[in-house]
Order: C-alpha cells, then sequence, then structure tokens
C-alpha cells in the first residue's frame, strides 16, 4: 500500500512538543520573559534536543493566577548545556503574532511592571 505525498508530509512531519511552565514568583518571571521579540517570548528550561524554529505547545501559569495561557510558539532562542555565565539550559519560544499572544504579553508586562526596565540578568540577555 503506498501513501500519498501529504500523507508522507504528516508522517515525517514531527509533532510539536508540549510544556508546561508554571511561574509562581514575578522574579522568575522577569528572568524568563524575553521583551525582545516583538510579540513577546518567554524562556524554558530544558534540556530537550530543540532546533531553531521548532514548534512548540507551551501552557504558562503566571504567579497569583490560576490560569493557564496557551501558546504556539517557535524556538528562537537556545542555551546550551554548560553555557557561559552560568546560565540555564534552555530554549526562548516566541509568541505568535495573535490576539490571545497579544493579551498574554500585555498580562506579562502589567505583573512585572518597572521591572521591565531593571538591569539585572535574565535567563536570555
Amino acid at each position: 500500500m503506498s501513501t500519498s505525498p501529504s500523507q508522507n508530509a504528516a508522517l515525517s512531519t514531527p509533532r510539536p512538543s508540549v510544556i508546561q511552565l508554571a511561574i509562581k514568583e514575578k522574579a522568575a518571571l522577569y528572568a524568563a520573559y524575553i521583551p525582545m521579540f516583538a510579540e513577546g517570548g518567554i524562556f524554558i528550561p530544558s534540556a530537550r534536543d530543540h532546533k531553531l524554529g521548532d514548534d512548540v505547545y507551551v501552557l504558562i501559569t503566571l504567579p497569583d493566577d490560576p490560569q493557564r495561557y496557551p501558546v504556539a510558539g517557535k524556538v528562537a532562542w537556545i542555551t546550551p548545556a554548560r553555557a557561559t555565565g552560568n546560565r540555564t539550559q534552555g530554549v526562548g519560544i516566541r509568541f505568535p503574532k495573535d490576539e490571545k499572544s497579544e493579551q498574554l504579553k500585555v498580562k506579562i508586562e502589567q505583573i512585572l511592571g518597572s521591572a521591565l526596565s531593571s538591569d539585572r540578568p535574565t535567563q536570555t540577555i
């Protein structure tokens, strides 16, 4: 039995990783948030082997908020194992350009407030 080209593509396309990220404190959110991405983004500690552009589905929980925010993003930053500056191994996920992600970005930036302009290091910069 043969498969059609679209079935072959479906078989060879890996499913996106699904990651749950619960951020319990404002300081942890500050360290994980990536404001340099225009749409916003979040750093996720991970030892998994990711490549730039990989699709990742993340369920994010923010401090003092029981709601889980779904994000279908892409890997746009990789911090390898044993990175300089004792940085945590993981990936930065760029939020997609959609209304839900824009609302999440606004919510994160409201939580962080003036901390956004801090010089404290983060997981990515």
